[in-house]
């Protein structure tokens, strides 16, 4: 079971937190970050997100900006090591409310297939080293992973108020962040995290960033322990919190009508307009996906009797096996105005829209040592970056 582990927390001082915070850096577009980076000097995508225009050296002037922030007096480190409650409070695409409750803390850092801690799907490679080269300049981590403790329980311990540091509504979710600093609450936390897997959310590509810097600091013939935990957003695994959509596909390389072909040997498709929220309503209700034809508008894919009987019932998954050896080249998009936009551009020959996976799916995922495919989950809402910032070093 996965080692779970308060520290001492590198927070904001005497700053309008609104300010300082930004959404998670693969997020942002050029735009959001000139905008964030305006709104304050001490924001932290200064740092999280280093711009190009600064140079090749522009991960050393973050760390540089960093270490001067913490000399300043902007960042300053609890006195002693502690647990972050961070709540989320919004309504959900359906309406419904959601109250989500994890604890932030050093979450073991462990080898690929050694347990513990999961990735519940497939991983697509990233030629990119920004995370591992902000890593090894700043000593910190910045921005956390997402793991679902398969612990029964963990939801009741964060129930009680913590020490109130500060609280913001973004985009209609309020993100409230508490202290715990009592030694008996905070042994309770890390026992019951520790109790039983972690099953990744969101952050895979940042959990494998945290392996390698951990192994560069063995290698180095340093003795850091702190270097092998990394920063996490722990939450139960349970339904009534997590709000799950789906990630949607794109294709490309390959003609319209040769994607229309392919899929409808699968697949029995009927004409619907142009995609709304109530087509997402009714493939859920109706148990079908839906291709988007270059003029925007849908069809729906109604599977064929026997045509999946030995494939896990995930959207993704038959579309990988209907594809299989059709050549084409796949991209994952959130949101159904931005799939038909993509579409009617050029941009992708035609996509189709996928269900959200349930949680029950995804739990049953984790305790069979499954992997989904690749972008099966899109959690929401996104964490912010710059609540807390963990030492690495």
């Amino acid at each position: 079971m996965p080692r779970f582990t308060p520290f001492p927390a590198l927070r904001y001082r005497d700053r309008t937190i609104d300010d300082v915070i930004a959404p998670p850096y693969d997020v942002l577009s050029e735009t959001d970050i000139d905008a964030l980076n305006a709104r304050s000097a001490f924001n932290i995508t200064h740092i999280d997100v280093p711009r190009e225009t600064s140079g090749p050296d522009r991960y050393k002037r973050a760390g540089n900006v960093l270490h001067e922030w913490i000399e300043a007096g902007v960042l300053d480190f609890d006195d002693s090591p502690t647990f972050t409650i961070y709540r989320m409070r919004f309504t959900d695409a359906t309406g419904a409310p959601r109250d989500i409750a994890g604890v932030l803390g050093g979450l073991e850092v462990v080898d690929e297939g050694a347990g513990g801690v999961l990735p519940h799907e497939r991983v697509t490679p990233k030629a990119s080293t920004d995370r591992l080269d902000l890593t090894r300049a700043t000593h910190a981590n910045m921005s956390p992973i997402w793991g679902l403790s398969l612990a029964t329980g963990l939801t009741d311990l964060l129930a009680e108020p913590a020490e109130h540091l500060s609280s913001v509504t973004v985009d209609g979710v309020e993100h409230v962040v508490e202290r715990v600093s009592d030694a008996e609450r905070v042994a309770a936390i890390a026992g019951k995290v520790g109790s039983d897997d972690v099953l990744i959310a969101d952050g895979h590509h940042r959990y494998g960033i945290s392996r390698t810097f951990r192994d560069e600091v063995r290698a180095s013939g340093a003795s850091n322990a702190r270097a092998e935990d990394t920063l996490a957003f722990v939450s139960e695994l349970v339904a009534d919190q997590l709000s799950v959509e789906a990630i949607h596909r794109l294709y490309s390389d390959i003609d319209f009508d040769a994607l229309r072909s392919a899929l409808s040997t699968a697949f029995d498709l009927s004409d619907t307009g142009k995609p709304t929220g109530d087509t997402l309503a009714a493939m859920e209700t109706d148990g079908k996906l839906c291709l988007i034809n270059p003029d925007g508008r849908g069809q729906f894919m109604t599977p064929k009797l026997g045509a999946f009987g030995d494939v896990r019932p995930l959207d993704g998954a038959w579309l990988e096996q209907v594809l299989a050896n059709v050549p084409h080249s796949v991209a994952y998009q959130h949101g159904v105005a931005n799939v038909v936009d993509a579409v009617m551009s050029g941009a992708a020959a035609g996509a189709v829209l996928i269900r959200p996976v349930s949680v029950a799916e995804i739990e049953r995922t984790a305790r069979e040592g499954l992997l989904m495919p690749p972008k099966s989950t899109f959690f929401t809402p996104k964490l912010r970056t710059g609540l807390v910032l963990r030492s690495a070093v």
